[in-house]
């Protein structure tokens, strides 16, 4: 198999229909290391909204029990990803989901500015540090299976292309990023978390995750901006190792998040039905019908 024969496969697919095909080859095949820390990064991002930041500062989640919930929402996502939207494992991840936001007064606006950083900042840093750019093809599988995921998860006025979500995300954060201290709470539990991974490599890990934050993220969290130097340091190694990939051949196995070893809470195995929180849910289970006709409970 060839470098690009993946690529030469997602090409061959449409992917209006064939999104979940493709999304799954981008990120389990062609990106799965890249995607993940996109992902990490994405909902760093979401903390500089105050009223995301704040909740999940009041729910304590991300403050005391930041490995469980790192755990469970790359589980959850994930579950999707391998299984798809109309399976029984599927079907449960989103319910999961679903139980547990709707325990909580969220906007429509914040669900779908967080579901657009799933879809932008994965491209964005791709398009900057993966060993290829995502093509035209990935690009509109991309915003195609989030569009589907944000239809299970009842989120309304749903973005239709990657133009449509990226200028939604943008505008959003323009107007709406600032100061929070739950927020900035939660962002060094978080930058915590990672670094911690490292053990005595953590000063490192943590000042290079901060290099990679826009200048717009550290102001929101009032967080020192590194020096030019460091920024260039990290994002040269980020090139570099994007050039070392591109010479590799390519993944014949898909690599999922859950083989990730960042995930550390479940060494004996988990079931998707008991990932996350349980609080007190105002509306169950997935809006959408599946292909049996009936909204699952």
């Amino acid at each position: 198999m060839g470098r690009y024969d993946l690529l030469k496969e997602i090409q061959r697919l449409d992917p209006e229909k064939d999104y979940l095909r493709i999304f799954r080859i981008t990120v389990t095949h062609e990106f799965p290391w890249d995607v993940t820390r996109a992902l990490e990064l994405a909902l760093y991002r979401t903390y500089a909204v105050p009223s995301i930041g704040r909740l999940l500062d009041e729910t304590a989640e991300l403050t005391e029990r930041t490995q469980k919930r790192y755990d469970d929402t790359a589980l959850l996502l994930d579950s999707v990803v391998e299984h798809g939207f109309d399976t029984e494992d599927g079907r449960t991840a989103i319910r999961r989901i679903n139980q547990m936001h709707r325990s909580y007064d969220i906007s429509n606006d914040d669900m779908r500015y967080v579901l657009c950083t799933f879809v932008v900042v994965p491209k964005r840093w791709i398009d900057q540090y993966g060993w290829r750019r995502l093509s035209e093809h990935e690009k509109r599988a991309m915003a195609a299976y989030y569009r589907k995921l944000g239809e299970h998860m009842g989120i309304s006025e749903l973005p239709r292309t990657y133009h449509e979500f990226e200028r939604f995300l943008d505008d959003y954060e323009h107007e709406h990023f600032g100061w929070d201290e739950g927020g900035r709470r939660v962002s060094d539990a978080s930058l915590d978390l990672m670094a911690g991974w490292y053990g005595p490599l953590a000063p490192v890990v943590r000042a290079a995750s901060l290099a990679l934050l826009d200048d717009a993220l550290l102001d929101a969290f009032r967080y020192e901006r590194p020096r030019p130097a460091v920024q260039a340091a990290v994002r040269g190694a980020l090139r570099l190792r994007a050039k070392a990939v591109r010479l590799l051949p390519p993944r014949r196995v898909p690599h999922y998040a859950r083989q990730n070893p960042e995930i550390k809470g479940y060494p004996n195995g988990y079931r998707i039905a008991e990932l996350g929180t349980f609080p007190k849910s105002r509306q169950r289970g997935c809006p959408v019908s599946h292909a049996d006709g009936a909204a699952k409970p």
